[in-house]
């Protein structure tokens, strides 16, 4: 049998500058050997085994640039407190209820299920960021075991602050640091970060030694950014400065960071976050939810900064997520014009994975082989001009039909293959049930 895969398309999306009619991909090992018109594929590599997607638009696979795996014990949980602001949600609701009350076992069992839910959305790579301080030491490496056998790629993090206390912090600390040396050596698909909480949750000297000890293991350094008003007021009252300059001012700045939120962000922010090289993720949908605003991205994207999507472990179908970021900033600016399809396309894709570090988001020879395929059976025509209009606006989750990282298949035919979907859900609600009773 031949090593060599040969997947027919009706369209093939290398790029969002590059959409090819009646083009496949050729996949060899683990990466994309030749990209072609199907016809002479075909005749090139007649041995090749071929899997026929000629109703499908093939398309590189998704980056979650921003991921709470654990959020999804959360979803239809019912608030009893009011809340009236972002520092309240976080103080009445999330740490005490659900953050705080995280085990390992809850974060493999979530894991579980957020590796059904990222397969079925096309999402091929991840970046998930652990707020638990009592699942801690291990639970990075018991989630990794999940993610190896699921077959994505990304990245695991722990979500290190003071809040709990300062010993906490540190061990959070260690957490990341031992799986980043950890991923290098058994988890080939896998890696770490140093991440931690934001301004208000860990002092100057902790921020410091966070980046330390990113720059000593060579790795990206995440932090949440100004996600509400919240944090820079925070920040001014302490530190007489905003959280940028804050970061500044202790050296950690530079093109390892890797900033989520970013909402409340001031011009003079941006432009010295562009001058560091910084990266950043953005999450329209979470964003509404907590009420922390409409984040600045035209101007982030304007200003040259390696900009992603994330869901937030909110609404994790990556359409919805897509379509969020292509809404919200039209009404916000009262522009059509902004946020065009194909730009949020490619911030669900390249533009995410330059952020994460990753030389995925593109089908072309050379790269590794992550790619999706997606029904094309709307009621109106796909074109070369319409496809990302068609896809961001008119299809969900469900149209994924096949999903392949690193040259494996996760999916096929809108079947799982590495996991138990129906055993994986049955788990998560008797988890959710129990989590919520309590």
């Amino acid at each position: 049998m031949s090593s060599e895969t040969l997947i027919l398309g009706n369209y093939l999306i290398m790029s969002p500058a590059e959409v090819k009619k009646d083009w496949g991909v050729l996949i060899s090992g683990t990466e994309v050997q030749e990209v072609g018109r199907n016809d002479d594929l075909k005749a090139r590599y007649p041995q090749a085994q071929i899997i026929q997607a000629q109703d499908k638009i093939l398309a590189p696979g998704f980056i979650n640039g921003h991921y709470h795996i654990y959020g999804v014990l959360s979803h239809g949980i019912t608030v009893q407190e009011s809340l009236t602001g972002f520092d309240n949600f976080l103080e009445d609701f999330w740490w005490p209820q659900v953050e705080n009350r995280i085990t390992r076992e809850l974060a493999v069992t979530t894991s579980k299920q957020a590796a059904v839910e990222m397969i079925r959305s096309g999402v091929t790579t991840f970046c998930d960021i652990l707020e638990a301080p009592n699942a801690i030491p291990g639970a990075l490496e018991d989630m990794a075991k999940v993610m190896d056998k699921a077959g994505l790629r990304g990245i695991l993090s722990f979500e290190a602050c003071e809040r709990v206390d300062k010993e906490n912090g540190l061990l959070g600390l260690k957490e990341n640091e031992n799986f980043v040396q950890l991923a290098r050596k058994e988890f080939p698909l896998l890696s770490g970060l140093i991440s931690i909480h934001t301004t208000f949750t860990c002092s100057p000297d902790f921020i410091k030694k966070a980046g330390n000890m990113a720059r000593e293991n060579n790795c990206l350094f995440h932090m949440h950014l100004s996600e509400s008003k919240y944090e820079p007021a925070k920040c001014h009252e302490q530190h007489g400065m905003g959280p940028v300059d804050l970061y500044e001012s202790l050296g950690v700045l530079g093109p390892n960071i890797l900033a989520s939120q970013g909402v409340k962000l001031e011009k003079a922010e941006i432009a010295k976050l562009a001058q560091h090289n910084c990266r950043l993720v953005h999450m329209p949908l979470s964003n509404c939810e907590v009420g922390g605003g409409i984040a600045p991205v035209p101007e982030i994207l304007a200003a040259g900064i390696d900009m992603g999507l994330g869901s937030d472990g909110y609404i994790n179908d990556f359409f919805a997520v897509m379509r969020g970021a292509f809404l919200l900033h039209k009404a916000a600016k009262e522009d059509p014009g902004i946020m065009p399809a194909d730009l949020v396309y490619d911030m669900a894709t390249r533009k995410g994975a330059q952020a994460l570090g990753y030389e995925t988001g593109e089908i072309r020879a050379g790269k590794p082989a992550d790619l999706i395929a997606i029904d094309t059976d709307l009621p109106t025509p796909v074109n070369e001009n319409n496809i990302f209009d068609q896809l961001v606006l008119f299809r969900k989750a469900e149209n994924v039909s096949h999903v392949m990282v690193n040259g494996k298949l996760l999916m096929k035919d809108k079947e799982l293959l590495t996991l138990d979907e129906e055993k994986i859900r049955f788990e998560c609600r008797q988890a959710a049930e129990k989590f919520w009773q309590g």
